[in-house]
């Protein structure tokens, strides 16, 4: 445990001094690359981008904190997102947030207590949750598609404050309650402490599975308000929302540095990976790149990414 304890420091220095380099590798090669690169308009879609993702993978983060995963939440963000639209579009904005916020939670609940009080496996629990969740979408929304959101709604996705969008406020918002939560609250450090030994955090007299059922419920919640704010940017909702943003969760968690295997990691790594992800898609994009190899990019900076951390864990280890 010592010994751990003591490696921890250059484990963290590792993935910060990685990332960062990262980061300023693809700034600089893209604004060699485009004379549009760094143009403001850009710059503030990047950012927009960015937040929005790791609204996105903020509650992945947290549960893959405890050696879990959320298959669900791409799932459970889209039928939050319909459900709430169809309150929000007939005036009743604050009924339809606290609806869509209610369903995440309770989607949440439910897959942290076949995990902890049931004992199903995460990956199968979430992932019979994501074809529930993509069920119910589908039945609710009868092949419909629901739009036309008042202003004050949608300013949540694309509005500005001083030139800044609003997801972008809201997404450092919450970097900083998280970062704050892992770091000087019981329940955050029991998160960690799960995810480096269940058993032993049991044998000390933890809760695990309340905290367990705790962090996917907040997964949910998070889930639920991703979407409000990915409705409120595109003015639409319907059945296939949320259908393509797990994957780039995944990615942008892995690209933080946060373990699959848990106990390692933090919600500022994720915030940095969703930059980076946010960057490689923008600069494809200006380069022209087709998707396909969009895609074939996109899984290789991850394998990377994941295989440069290993390296990195069993040399030191």
């Amino acid at each position: 445990m010592i010994a751990a304890v003591q490696r921890l420091p250059a484990e963290v220095a590792f993935v910060v001094f990685t990332r960062a380099a990262v980061v300023a590798a693809l700034v600089i090669l893209l604004a060699f690359a485009s004379p549009h690169f760094l143009t403001s308009d850009n710059l503030v879609i990047i950012l927009r981008q960015a937040a929005l993702q790791f609204l996105m993978s903020a509650g992945l983060t947290l549960v893959v904190l405890t050696g879990g995963i959320d298959l669900s939440i791409g799932a459970v963000l889209g039928l939050s997102a319909c459900l709430g639209a169809a309150l929000i579009a007939k005036g009743l904005v604050a009924a339809g947030i606290a609806a869509a916020l209610l369903v995440g939670l309770a989607c949440g609940l439910v897959n942290g207590a076949l995990v902890a009080y049931v004992g199903i496996p995460a990956f199968i629990a979430t992932y019979g949750m994501l074809w529930m969740a993509h069920g119910l979408g589908y039945v609710f929304m009868k092949g419909e598609v629901i739009h036309g959101f008042a202003p004050g709604f949608r300013s949540l996705g694309a509005g500005f404050v001083a030139a800044i969008p609003v997801p972008v406020l809201i997404a450092a918002g919450l970097l900083a309650v998280l970062h704050v939560v892992l770091h000087l609250t019981r329940f955050g450090r029991a998160l960690y402490a799960i995810g480096g030994n269940p058993v032993t955090a049991r044998l000390t007299g933890m809760p695990v599975k309340r905290y367990l059922v705790a962090v996917y419920g907040l997964s949910g919640v998070l889930a639920a308000f991703a979407g409000l704010v990915v409705i409120a940017r595109v003015n639409a909702a319907d059945s296939g929302t949320g259908e393509e943003l797990l994957l780039t969760a995944i990615a942008a968690v892995c690209l933080g540095g946060t373990s699959l295997f848990g106990g390692v990691g933090g919600i500022a790594g994720t915030a940095v990976g969703a930059l980076i992800l946010a960057l490689v898609v923008n600069g494809m994009n200006m380069l022209g790149i087709a998707t396909f190899w969009q895609a074939f990019a996109m899984g290789a900076i991850v394998i990377l990414a994941v295989l440069a951390d290993v390296s990195f864990k069993r040399r030191f280890s």
